[in-house]
């Protein structure tokens, strides 16, 4: 078989390795006694690379149902930096009863692949499953070592997945320099049907926060100055509410001004938000990369309605900036007042420049496969196993490459009802990582 059948058929291979890792119930609650198929996910991928060949480290790293799957693929000269490919296999919950499609179904229909993780991310994580086997069972050797690595936990901040391999098992990744990993090199449609594809450089910080108050318990007829729900409904509302000042950081305004030089759009910094929003449907995944954000997502208190609580306890989902920590921190104090109590789990902010011969060969692989179109970096409002990975000095991109039609709403998808990747967008994934694979 020719090498361009030999990729086509790689390609081919990544949509039914998609198809059948989304069939795998991967669900991560973020409670470990709900897990369902991590283990079985991960098993599935080390007999895959198995057949193709490899010898694979195969890490246990949280209890019986959490599972990494990792392995090295030598290249021409050992002396370089290796290159880490990384991807998750678990999933964020999803409701049946939502979906077109069963979420778990991994259906082939309407040119695209269906379910949950279609876009996050066991579309990449086929495609690089598909190459890894490919260059296995045809015998060829990249640039610079290639380490591949499919891991758990990742919706839950990595604690049982990248981040414990970077605390625990940090010889698998003796040597690497670079990694790339999932929600960047997707395309957007701009003026005149110019396609941008859009290289992640940064990731806003997360802190996955717990509010609680404490007053004094007793009946609900009774008058009470001292409810925790109440408190706690006022600080939480008063945070939900507030909006943290506006900040130009260097990895949007570079978005910005590549935006700019491609269509002629103004982005003034007095009318920022308004102007973001000519960017249609990537304007919030944009705007979300504006300003630090604290949402509310979940409130706890009490046991029976008679019954006035002594403690009332609130989660909220804090997204920081690069920088801005301690000024995050300031106002949060402010904002919530001295009866709050909190505590939290905290993952850094990601943040590299866009240059550099690994970024040119991101570049060069995009256009091989189409021509005309633009590479540009961005900032991704929610956060990838990069956090763990920054600790051992690698330098951290997203470029999962695909092509995207022009209305395909898919920043809505991530996490979202009828998730979905299309068919010939893995495909060109293939193909771009590929090149990408072999040159750099």
């Amino acid at each position: 078989m020719t090498e361009p059948n030999l990729i086509e058929a790689a390609a081919e291979e990544a949509v039914t390795l998609t198809s059948e890792l989304i069939r795998i119930d991967t669900t991560n609650t973020g409670d470990p006694d709900t897990l369902v198929g991590e283990r079985a996910a991960a098993e599935y991928v080390a007999e895959k690379l198995t057949d193709a060949g490899y010898e694979i480290t195969y890490v246990e790293s949280g209890g019986k149902n959490r599972h990494n799957v990792i392995v090295r693929l030598p290249g021409a000269d050992p002396s370089r930096g290796a290159l880490l490919i990384h991807g998750h296999l678990d999933a964020v919950p999803a409701d049946a009863s939502e979906w077109s499609v069963h979420p778990f179904s991994g259906a082939i229909q309407d040119d695209y692949v269906w379910g949950r993780g279609a876009v996050d991310m066991k579309d990449m994580c086929a495609m690089t499953l598909a190459l890894a086997r490919h260059y296995k069972i045809n015998g060829i050797v990249p640039p610079r070592d290639l380490v591949f690595a499919f891991l758990a936990d990742e919706e839950a901040g990595g604690k049982y997945g990248a981040q414990w391999l970077v605390e625990n098992r940090p010889e698998l990744f003796e040597g690497v320099t670079e990694a790339i990993s999932e929600v960047g090199g997707f395309s957007i449609t701009l003026k005149d049907n110019v396609r941008a594809y859009l290289i992640e450089t940064a990731e806003k910080g997360i802190r996955w926060m717990k509010l609680r108050v404490r007053g004094t318990a007793g009946h609900g007829s009774m008058i009470h100055r001292d409810n925790a729900v109440t408190k706690l409904s006022e600080a939480v509302a008063r945070l939900g509410n507030h909006r943290f000042p506006l900040v130009m950081t260097d990895s949007v305004r570079e978005f910005l001004d590549g935006v700019t030089e491609i269509t002629g759009w103004d982005f003034p910094e007095d009318d920022i938000e308004g102007s973001v929003a000519k960017l249609g449907n990537i304007s919030r995944m944009i705007g979300a990369t504006l300003r630090d954000t604290a949402n509310p997502t979940m409130l706890t208190a009490g046991y029976k309605s008679n019954v006035i609580p002594s403690v009332a306890e609130a989660s909220v989902d804090c997204r920081i900036l690069p920088g801005r920590l301690e000024a995050f921190n300031a106002e949060l104090d402010e904002i919530l007042g001295p009866d709050i109590e909190k505590e939290w789990m905290e993952l850094p902010p990601v943040e590299t420049t866009f240059d550099g011969a690994l970024v040119d060969a991101m570049t060069n692989a995009v256009l091989a496969e189409d021509p005309g179109a633009r590479t540009l970096p961005y900032m991704l409002s929610g956060g990838t196993d990069a956090k763990s990975f920054q600790s051992l000095g690698i330098r951290n991109f997203g470029f999962a490459p695909l092509q995207l039609p022009a209305d395909l709403d898919f920043s809505a998808l991530f996490h979202g009802v009828d998730e979905r990747v299309p068919v010939d967008a893995l495909k060109f994934g293939v193909r771009v990582l590929d090149r990408f694979l072999r040159s750099a």
